[in-house]
């Protein structure tokens, strides 16, 4: 947990005879047997769920078997290294209010961010995965689909640990999704003449942007208002409102708020972030071992039956002109409304045709383990056009008009036909939390101290700590409830600064400054390294 961070001399705060030395107290002895324990019990729960989930299909060849180990062991590390880049912001409040000793507050984080991605419902999962190119989505298991996989992984984790190493909390959100846009963007570059390319989702990528822009501005905005409120409310007791002295603990009160906060954020962060690496797992899964995880096997036969009914149904109200389009005719007209955008008379009718014909392909095999490996990638993909096109024509209002029983009807048909898609096994679940828990026992201290000595020229009160956190932890659990991925990095930070303009603490502009190129330089870094990594794996699988 100790790492090599050069000395804080030349903090504002350095000059104290009181400082807390809370952030340097020492890991305890018990941390690394514990720390291997745990890590070897995962890895034995993992390789018993994983072998469950193989028994039933063709075996590996030894590359598949190097392939996936190899992308799984990058995806993992992704997490692990947004664990101690970004969770490290959740504890720096109670490290530096003296809420809790550095190692308690770390390990708790650790167990929160645990608990939170086991419980993560997996919509911010596959809103991040709707940012890629659908054509590699549909054809994850290509040297091409690799070749994405690999680079944007790469890259993100390249970029979070070049700003980790220098002390700068960057957004490990905008560090994915730059690096997933820059994969797109070389795709749609490299495939343009040809037109077998959807390009880049611009409307899903507003939707993110938005979330990603407004989330730290309601986040400095709303710890301000909560800081003033709060010194309004406690204006007697004026030690809320003065750093800490020494290693003091704040008033009880203060203290279980500020833990408790932290337990949000931390809880929240879990369940928002790690989603990001769950979708990537699943992709890696889908593209090397389709018949094992393309579609969700624990539905059960009257899923089956139900969905072949809803089917039925949607697909009356969808073909008003009783048009029906062969399985090979419907997915070409989809395909090219989803990479081109424009709608022609054939759309409703193929999508009516796609969604009758896929009722009644899935219910005849009864059970989706006896889906015949030839078959299973194609069902997926199938449902993946149909899914896709139902929220493009939702979007562009080019649904044919519905009463509201026929609306519910299409609305459960929808929400039948994602439940075969979106699905986590519970093991990339324990995998992505175990790597994320991990990963913020292992390497916070860095972005600890810059986020608790070097955003503000005075030392952080309780009173920031407290509001700062409160609002962060609401703020991610609201974009988590809404499928929204958001930066516990900028919003937390953002907080953090909106205490100290509205206690008149005064920023430090030189680390506001670096913060703030980081959060910009973000974007364009990850999407032209990705991109150029992306073109660099093609010459190798092409």
């Amino acid at each position: 947990m100790n790492s090599n961070l050069p000395p804080v001399s030349d903090s504002p705060l350095a000059s104290s005879t009181a400082k807390s030395t809370n952030v340097h107290v020492p890991t305890p002895k018990f941390f690394m047997p514990v720390f291997l324990t745990i890590i070897i019990a995962t890895l034995i729960y993992i390789g018993f769920q994983v072998s469950a989930d193989l028994a039933h299909v063709p075996p590996l060849s030894l590359y598949s078997v190097i392939l996936l180990s190899t992308a799984l062991f990058i995806a993992l590390g992704f997490e692990f290294v947004n664990g101690f880049h970004d969770t490290a912001n959740a504890v720096a409040t109670v490290i530096y209010t003296n809420a809790l000793p550095a190692p308690v507050a770390v390990m708790w984080a650790g167990f929160c961010n645990f608990l939170g991605v086991m419980v993560a419902s997996g919509a911010v999962a596959y809103g991040i995965i709707a940012l890629l190119p659908v054509e590699l989505i549909m054809n994850v298991g290509s040297g091409a689909g690799f070749a994405m996989v690999f680079a944007l992984l790469i890259a993100a984790i390249l970029w979070n640990l070049g700003t980790w190493f220098l002390g700068i909390p960057a957004s490990s959100s905008h560090t994915l999704i730059g690096s997933i846009l820059g994969v797109g963007i070389m795709n749609h570059f490299l495939n343009a003449s040809t037109g077998a390319t959807s390009g880049i989702d611009m409307d899903q990528v507003i939707k993110v942007g938005k979330a990603l822009l407004f989330s730290p501005l309601i986040g400095f905005a709303f710890a301000a208002i909560v800081f003033l409120l709060v010194k309004t409310i406690f204006k007697r007791q004026l030690e809320l409102f003065q750093p800490p002295e020494g290693n003091k603990p704040p008033p009880p009160l203060i203290r279980a708020i500020l833990i408790f906060t932290c337990t949000g954020v931390s809880f929240a962060h879990g369940s928002n972030d790690g989603q990001k690496g769950m979708g990537l797992i699943m992709l890696i899964l889908i593209g090397l071992v389709p018949l094992a995880y393309s579609l969700n096997k624990s539905l059960d036969a009257n899923h089956l039956q139900s969905f072949e009914k809803l089917s039925s149904q949607t697909a009356a109200v969808l073909n008003v002109n009783q048009n029906e389009l062969s399985d090979e005719k419907a997915r070409a007209v989809l395909t090219k409304y989803i990479q081109t955008k424009e709608q022609t008379p054939e759309v409703v009718p193929a999508l009516a045709s796609m969604t009758e014909h896929l009722g009644t392909r899935v219910a005849n095999y009864g059970d989706l383990k006896a889906v015949p490996e030839a078959a299973v990638s194609e069902i997926r993909n199938d449902m993946y056009l149909s899914t896709t096109t139902f929220k493009r024509l939702d979007k562009a209002e080019a649904l044919p008009k519905m009463d509201k029983d026929q609306a519910k009807t299409v609305k459960e048909y929808r929400s039948n036909l994602d439940s075969f898609l979106q699905y986590i096994p519970n093991w990339v679940k324990v995998a992505v939390a175990l790597a994320l828990g991990l990963g913020t026992m292992v390497g916070w201290k860095r972005i600890v101290v810059t986020v608790g000595e070097r955003i503000g020229k005075n030392h952080m009160t309780y009173g920031q700590g407290m509001s700062a956190e409160l609002v962060a932890m609401s703020t991610i659990a609201a974009a988590d409830g809404l499928g929204m991925p958001v930066s516990t990095t900028h919003v937390l930070n953002s907080a953090v600064a909106g205490t100290m303009v509205a206690n008149r603490s005064g920023l430090n502009f030189a680390t506001v400054k670096t913060i703030l190129s980081a959060w910009i330089f973000t974007l364009p870094a990850t999407i032209c390294l990705s991109g150029g990594l992306y073109w660099l794996f093609l010459q190798f699988v092409s």
